[in-house]
């Protein structure tokens, strides 16, 4: 599929979108310390409703999942009623939108979670630091789930997932990318487990596949998605037999009738997204990272169709550019990114990016 074909609609789970242009899941901590997404959150993804599809932010599922200062929750009636403002929004704006939910594992620090324990597939701490409201501080070492801790959390993704339904989200999505809890079950460096849910290539990705199939039963099969990045050694992540982990996951989900595959593409990792390509049979929608020199968003997307993507998602190109949309149809031109104001503070660098002079 060529650029040209970007502006035109597709069927996508329940929903039929204006265009195969997605806006990725960007933390942005801009909620309240209780997590409730905000006025200024609504507006936000309104701004950037010339999405076909809205991915949102990483949202944690309960406090035990919560990684970083002031992002959204969606564990409680007050985090899911909070939400309202922001489908509605998006809804009124002509966009849809599917609420991703997050669960850190072995990253963040017990401040985060007031005062809990990290749980993890083993007792393997995360390298490096990690962001607080008191600066960065070391990873520490998780406490290893039980049986009885992975049901609890699978039970966990099944609640989040209707209360986002209940929010008037179109989907929800498994954040299983990134290094975060369902990717530390695939890594043989993190899990470390000798019981059904380690060891053989089967046993480490039996996680996904059940928070997967939990958050399907709860919000349907065809409001549910999978994000994914195969290969990424990002938070010290180590898969091992990356393509036969990713061809065991995929095939034993493939039948399941899910509304999409999202990939943030690892660079230097072609081989993985065709194979990701050949194996999914479903909507595919591709973060694309094909190269390591600067490339315009209107590049991108043509390399993300060229890879085999129905949809192609941006990141920080919509951060910049609320119009995102309207300026890969002109090939732009296109706002910088502030980094500093990425995360947390007020409405600078957030809602005042400007618009194209009509």
């Amino acid at each position: 599929m060529s650029d040209t074909n970007a502006f035109s609609p597709l069927r996508v789970g329940t929903t039929t979108i204006r265009n195969r242009l997605a806006m990725a899941p960007m933390t942005r901590s801009r909620a309240t310390e209780e997590g409730l997404a905000t006025a200024s959150i609504a507006e936000y993804y309104r701004q950037r409703a010339g999405a076909g599809l809205i991915v949102t932010e990483a949202t944690q599922i309960s406090q035990r999942g919560k990684s970083y200062p002031t992002t959204p929750g969606i564990g409680t009636s007050e985090q899911a009623a909070s939400w309202r403002q922001v489908t509605d929004a998006v809804h009124e704006a002509g966009s849809t939108i599917h609420l991703q939910l997050f669960h850190g594992g072995r990253t963040g620090h017990s401040t985060m979670r007031g005062g809990l324990a990290a749980h993890a597939p083993s007792a393997v701490a995360a390298p490096g630091q990690t962001f607080t409201p008191d600066g960065l501080r070391d990873h520490q070492v998780p406490e290893a789930m039980t049986g009885a801790d992975i049901r609890d959390t699978l039970r966990d993704f099944a609640v989040a997932s209707e209360l986002a339904v209940s929010a008037g989200f179109d989907g929800v999505q498994l954040h299983a990318a990134n290094g975060y809890l369902p990717q530390q079950f695939l890594c043989q460096d993190s899990n470390l487990r000798t019981d059904e849910w380690g060891g053989s290539t089967e046993n480490r990705v039996r996680f996904i596949v059940e928070a997967v199939r939990a958050m399907a039963g709860a919000a349907g099969a065809d409001r549910t998605s999978l994000r994914i990045s195969p290969a990424s050694t990002v938070q010290g992540m180590n898969e091992g037999n990356t393509e036969e982990l990713y061809e065991a996951l995929l095939t034993e989900l493939a039948g399941d009738g899910l509304a999409f595959l999202d990939v943030s593409e690892t660079p230097g990792h072609p081989d993985v997204t065709a194979l990701v390509r050949k194996t999914w049979p479903g909507v595919l929608v591709l973060n694309p990272h094909r190269v390591t020199s600067p490339e315009a968003p209107h590049d991108r997307v043509a390399n993300g169709f060229a890879a085999g993507a129905d949809v192609v998602a941006l990141g920080t190109p919509w951060l910049a550019n609320p119009d995102l949309a309207e300026r890969i149809a002109r090939r732009g031109p296109y706002n910088e990114p502030d980094g500093s104001t990425f995360y947390g503070g007020t409405d600078l660098g957030y809602l005042d990016y400007p618009l194209l002079a009509a």
